[in-house]
């Protein structure tokens, strides 16, 4: 085996969307490929992801939007987990995440973090938000 990556399956054509979404907050991130379906592709939709690959603070993840209509989506069992580096960083992440999305911890204080935040983003990936004590 050479590695384990993370992968992202987006319904609905949002995986363009998703990694610009994510690239441009989080610092230090890009996309690194993009390969898209063209015309006649049984596979998905003109000009949708077939296959991308993108990085978080040097943490690689792979992504497709999916042309089949599944009966399940992410679920927040499974979350990206960010430490942030100051009050400000994760307050403007919480921020950004939430909006159009749900909270599933509001950000404060829990006990085991100096601050805490977790929610489901737009897109219904799951995030853990974390500054350490």
């Amino acid at each position: 085996m050479e590695k384990a990556t993370p992968f992202l399956m987006f319904q609905k054509g949002k995986a363009e969307e998703a990694m610009k979404f994510y690239t441009g907050l989080i610092e230090d991130s890009e996309i690194m490929e993009i390969t898209r379906y063209g015309p006649g592709n049984p596979g998905g939709d003109e000009g949708t992801v077939m296959r991308a690959s993108f990085t978080l603070k040097g943490r690689e993840f792979h992504c497709i939007d999916s042309n089949i209509r599944h009966g399940f989506d992410f679920t927040p069992s499974f979350s990206i987990f960010l430490t942030c580096s100051s009050e400000e960083e994760i307050d403007r992440l919480y921020k950004e995440l939430l909006g159009d999305g749900e909270a599933l911890m509001p950000i404060g204080e829990y006990g085991f973090s100096r601050k805490f935040g977790w929610v489901n983003d737009r897109f219904g990936v799951s995030w853990q938000l974390d500054l350490p004590f």
